[in-house]
């Protein structure tokens, strides 16, 4: 249904301008090509991300505005806060990537039935945790996984995917010592890609496609590391 009305991409298509993306829905802008590491990096260098749902083609989007969070701008609660110095958790990175892949599979976004990580989904980003871009951030309990995070970085920049809990404020920790620790390591910008008042909670704002695109082009552009993320005692 979609390939009447934005581009299809072939396997070596490139992605068309993002001005060219549809109003509404809010960001559309191709469909199909595939979920190869290449074809993934080009994307989010671009700005781009896929998100569709089992039955559809692969759709990449790029939505104006887009939620980003700037590190330094990170927001915590004093009830948050207090969460955080009881310490009653352990913060862990790239231990179990597919694992926290999965729960947020499990726990799908606001407002949304289903999901959009589909099988393929999950595999596409392994082999990109397996080659240094995808990283995830864990919270344990116990040593039980009870919340978490995803996303791709590149350069001093990352993509935020999804996050999940399973315990009260567990992607919340999460959440703060991925924040912390990037703006340790001098990363310019997360993206969360879409509003949600969860997200606004924690420090993240709406800015124009022009303003993250001007932003992403100076970030990506620095080497990047692909060696495992080790966050000690970030959110001290």
């Amino acid at each position: 249904m979609f390939r009447n009305y934005i581009p299809w991409l072939e396997p070596e298509s490139s992605f068309p301008p993002l001005e060219n993306a549809m109003l509404e829905p809010n960001g559309l802008l191709a469909a199909g090509g595939d979920l190869s590491p290449q074809r993934l990096l080009e994307a989010y260098r671009r700005g781009i991300f896929p998100w569709y749902s089992r039955g559809q083609p692969i759709l990449w989007w790029s939505p104006d505005p887009r939620m980003v969070v700037f590190p330094e701008e990170l927001k915590v609660s004093k009830s948050l806060a207090k969460r955080l110095k009881k310490g009653d958790f352990e913060v862990r990175t790239d231990s179990a990537f597919r694992e926290v892949m999965l729960a947020c599979g499990s726990a799908p976004r606001d407002g949304q039935h289903g999901t959009w990580i589909v099988p393929e989904i999950v595999e596409a980003y392994c082999k990109l945790h397996e080659l240094g871009y995808a990283h995830s951030v864990e919270t344990w309990m116990d040593g039980e996984l009870v919340g978490g995070l995803y996303g791709v970085a590149v350069g001093k920049m990352f993509y935020g995917e999804s996050m999940f809990h399973k315990a009260t404020d567990a992607s919340k920790i999460a959440f703060v010592h991925l924040v912390r620790w990037l703006h340790k390591q001098d990363f310019g910008m997360i993206d969360c890609q879409m509003h949600t008042p969860h997200l606004e909670s924690l420090g993240g704002r709406e800015i124009p496609r022009h303003e993250f695109e001007e932003i992403l082009r100076r970030l990506i552009n620095y080497p990047h590391s692909t060696r495992k993320w080790k966050l000690h005692d970030a959110a001290q």
